[in-house]
């Protein structure tokens, strides 16, 4: 707005005795600001509790005023662990992975057939999708699984059911891309082993179920990506490109759908910094919006950059 200044920080939320992390704000249809994040018990992520809160009043300096709040608990039926068992099958892998695979995918299709270890332990890192359907996608992974899952609202967030998860070597915290057609298209942190690439999955059901995921060309070092299609239908990605360490942070620019990324800025590249976690907002005034975290000297802030579709084209960089 303007404004060279934040207001002085405030406490969103808090649950007693426990960490809180993950935060992920969104505003729905109805202009409701929603606040999901995880409550991780016993210090595991696996036992992590998705909880939400939502205000209808917070535009104020500030805490908002909450005005409901609950867990978000998912239940993944008996089909979760036949579809992690069909999708590691169908995976085209070579060595060393096609040794490894086999022993590793059964030990998921084993935890998977708990009732308990598939209702647990979700958890956010990128905001939510609203597709024209008016249904909601929150994208979900866990660190126990190693693999991701949408929580699917097609009441305004009255109700969540569970997609089948996007299965593969380790893809974790998706973001969503819409193609034209109403295709979805999930990037994912690389959590497996190496090739270190960004891992790609494609759903045809507004996000229901997903095709295994699969390696790009495009390296990640493990870390977290965003992307966000534009309301012009180009698609933007920022992320980690390198397959070790954190420390750049590219922006890409797609006009064919993610099928190619023809042209790139990087908002930071040293190796004496550590960029990570971003994420990535089109304004009102079509202006692109990251936030990441930046580590240097030991100083870790959050930084906020502000550009247009222009400034990536820019020959000169």
């Amino acid at each position: 707005n303007g404004q060279s200044a934040w207001d002085p920080p405030f406490t969103l939320a808090d649950t007693p005795n426990l960490p809180d992390c993950n935060p992920v704000l969104f505003i729905d249809p109805k202009e409701r600001l929603w606040l999901f994040r995880i409550a991780v018990i016993a210090n595991e992520w696996q036992h992590s509790l998705l909880r939400t809160l939502i205000s209808t009043d917070y535009q104020k300096s500030g805490p908002p005023t909450w005005t409901w709040q609950d867990a978000l608990i998912l239940t993944p039926g008996e089909e979760f662990p036949e579809t992690i068992k069909q999708a590691f099958q169908s995976l085209n892998l070579s060595e060393p992975a096609a040794n490894y695979v086999p022993k590793y995918s059964e030990a998921l299709v084993t935890a998977a057939s708990d009732k308990l270890k598939r209702q647990t332990g979700w958890m956010t890192r990128i905001r939510p999708r609203v597709l024209d359907s008016g249904r909601i996608l929150l994208p979900l992974y866990s660190d126990g699984f190693k693999l991701s899952l949408m929580a699917l609202s097609d009441d305004g967030g009255e109700t969540w059911r569970p997609s089948l998860p996007i299965v593969g070597l380790g893809p974790i915290q998706p973001a969503v891309a819409i193609k034209k057609d109403g295709t979805l298209v999930a990037y994912l942190r690389d959590s497996g082993p190496a090739p270190k690439r960004i891992l790609r999955a494609e759903s045809k059901d507004q996000g229901m179920t997903w095709s295994p995921a699969i390696d790009t060309e495009i390296p990640n070092p493990g870390s977290s990506v965003d992307v966000l299609t534009l309301r012009n239908g180009r698609w933007v990605m920022v992320h980690n490109n390198a397959e070790e360490k954190r420390y750049n942070l590219r922006v890409a620019l797609s006009e064919d759908e993610g099928a190619t990324w023809k042209w790139e800025r990087y908002l930071g590249d040293s190796e004496k910094e550590w960029f990570a976690y971003p994420c990535i907002l089109e304004g009102a005034d079509g202006r692109i919006h990251v936030s990441y975290s930046h580590t240097q000297d030991n100083k870790k802030s959050i930084r906020h950059d502000t550009f247009n579709e222009d400034w990536i084209r820019e020959e000169d960089k």
